[in-house]
């Protein structure tokens, strides 16, 4: 017998599974398409502060050099509340004269912050050379990235191109780490001796603290000054601190008079080798550490500067100086 169907009524499908996927195209307007996240923004990087230990543990376990007490706090824990307040992520940390020599504060620093901070030693020109092997450890073993050679240190009637001078800056040079010059009473006491190292050991980098202490010339000798630092951008190794604002402006915060002095760097050097730097803790009495961030974007819109170069400064200069240390670059 034959069997007839009922097309007029549908056929009822079975449920599908849930496991099923349909594969149907369907179009999404542009607007609620995903959009890919947005750059984080650049790191702020502070070239230059130093930390010594409070007074309860230099007397437990990192003595101050005598005669060198601190006056102001300058404990870690300080700088990093400071940090945070300022959006500052990372700092270049100099050995401060307070411990002189002995490191071991710093040392413990950098050990317990590896992400955020690079060590910047402290060069020992002893006339028995033994401050050769002292950079080396520091370097080798402590994990230090830079050394400063802070001319007064050196024996009296001796420059920083003497035989220890110059074994120290070459081996700075051997193992890709920065010299930092402070040149506290003036540019043009030591501009000779600088010169001559960037001539004979040119793979050596240099950075000259605090613009190398030249304030907005006035006279026309502060105006050669000032046109001889310039000079020093000749040499592809030099670069410059914008940092210690308060120790180089005639102006109280947030000291404009530097303007013409920061064009002129950027102009000479180029903003890729021109670093922001606050001078922690010294800063926090003179306008604050937060303060002395701002200044600089205050300072760079009267020139002005674009985005990218004022990026420079504050951070991305520095984190192209130290390569190695990878955490800057996450």
């Amino acid at each position: 017998m034959a069997v007839r169907l009922n097309l007029a009524k549908p056929l009822i499908a079975a449920p599908l599974p849930s496991w099923h996927c349909d594969y149907r195209l369907v179009r999404v307007p542009a607007t609620q398409m995903a959009t890919p996240p947005p750059p984080p923004p650049p790191k702020v990087i502070d070239s230059h502060l130093h930390v010594w230990a409070s007074p309860q543990e230099a007397a437990d376990t990192y003595p101050y050099f005598a005669g060198q007490e601190p006056t102001l706090p300058g404990h870690v824990d300080f700088l990093l509340e400071c940090m945070v307040e300022a959006g500052v992520d990372g700092a270049l940390i100099v050995q401060p004269i307070n411990h002189k020599f002995d490191h071991s504060y710093v040392t413990s620093v950098l050990k317990k912050y590896p992400t955020k901070f690079v060590g910047c030693c402290l060069a020992n020109p002893a006339e028995d050379g033994s401050g050769l092997e002292q950079l080396e450890h520091l370097i080798l073993k402590d994990g230090y990235r830079a050394v400063r050679f802070n001319p007064y240190l050196w024996p009296s009637g001796q420059q920083m191109t003497n035989e220890n001078g110059k074994a120290m800056f070459a081996k700075a040079g051997e193992l890709g780490v920065p010299v930092a010059f402070m040149c506290m009473k003036g540019l043009n006491l030591h501009l000779s001796e600088i010169v001559q190292l960037c001539i004979e050991f040119p793979s050596t980098v240099v950075m000259l603290d605090h613009v190398a202490f030249c304030k907005p010339p006035r006279t026309e000798e502060e105006r050669l000054d000032f046109a001889e630092l310039l000079k020093l951008s000749r040499f592809p190794q030099v670069h410059i601190k914008f940092s210690a604002l308060f120790r180089i402006s005639r102006k109280p915060y947030p000291y404009e008079d530097l303007s013409e002095v920061l064009a002129g760097l950027v102009s000479s050097f180029g903003a890729n080798r021109v670093m922001w730097g606050s001078d922690f803790p010294f800063v926090v009495a003179e306008c604050g550490y937060k303060e002395a961030k701002e200044a600089v974007s205050a300072i760079a819109n009267q020139i002005p500067l674009s985005a990218t170069e004022l990026e420079s400064i504050m951070g991305r200069t520095l984190v192209q100086l130290f390569q190695r240390h990878r955490h800057w670059h996450s």
